[in-house]
């Protein structure tokens, strides 16, 4: 049992052919040091921490020492590798499947952040408690293209343009042959959001809960266009470092943020089971 973590939460052998060339070199160490750890050893222990949410210091020792995974994490999230993986996953994608640029969605989704830090705020759905928000964009399949990050107090609707703006795959010009239609909910029903969507080039389409509710009912078969970005939401909450924010620093949080749509990407792609 004692390569059960390892065996469970290792990285495919088709994913890490995706993932090897995106690591940077080895920097150099001209005073010498202790031996660099193994590429995807490393990947693999962040994984682990991705998707359990065990603690760093809390990390397997089989699967490496804590300081070292974490010095890793670190250094890749400078380096950007994260980012990469995913905008390598969407590109996987894209040529297998195609990116769904027809129909598109963004969704908020709050989550505990009870240590703070940077873009933290109070939650009004959690009596004030510490929380932060996580903007997410997908297409009509629920992959996703953008996803931002701030206080849970921040209004969905001062999250679209940042949101729409750092698109990890280049977004297609929309024309009368090929529109693009974004779907929102009612808490974007701001003209200024009215605004921001035409000039984009997109056909708004802006519904309720309640009005979805009504049409699902009348409606044999129904299925809203929205409901793929709430689903993308559910896969990222399985990655249960997500559930709760324990990175003060929004860069480590993003770095996670990340590395689970580039999983969910590669694995829609079908390049691993």
């Amino acid at each position: 049992m004692a390569n059960a973590p390892k065996q469970l939460f290792s990285i495919p052998d088709e994913l890490w052919e995706k993932i090897q060339p995106l690591l940077p070199e080895e920097p150099p160490k001209p005073k010498g040091g202790r031996p660099r750890m193994d590429d995807r050893q490393a990947m693999t222990a962040i994984f682990y921490v991705l998707r359990t949410g065990i603690q760093w210091k809390a990390l397997p020792r089989q699967m490496g020492a804590a300081s070292m995974v974490h010095d890793r994490f670190q250094y890749w999230q400078e380096q950007g590798v994260f980012k990469r993986m995913w905008e390598a996953g969407l590109q996987a994608y894209d040529e297998a499947k195609g990116i769904e640029w027809t129909w598109q969605a963004v969704d908020g989704a709050m989550t505990k952040a009870p240590l703070g830090g940077k873009k933290t705020g109070p939650n009004p759905t959690d009596r004030g408690k510490r929380g932060t928000k996580r903007s997410l964009w997908t297409d009509g399949r629920g992959m996703p293209l953008g996803v931002v990050v701030d206080g849970a107090n921040r209004h969905d609707m001062k999250l679209l343009g940042p949101t729409l703006s750092e698109p990890a795959a280049p977004r297609p010009e929309p024309d009368a042959k090929n529109p693009q239609h974004l779907c929102l909910d009612k808490g974007y029903d701001y003209p200024i959001i009215r605004e921001q969507v035409a000039e984009l080039g997109y056909v708004l389409h802006l519904r309720s809960r309640g009005e979805e509710k009504e049409e699902k009912a009348a409606i044999p078969g129904y299925r809203a266009r929205r409901w793929v970005v709430e689903r993308t939401h559910s896969w990222m909450n399985r990655f249960r470092r997500l559930l709760i924010r324990w990175e003060k620093k929004v860069e480590n949080y993003e770095a996670m943020l990340h590395f689970a749509c580039a999983w969910i990407c590669f694995r829609c792609a079908e390049v691993f089971g």
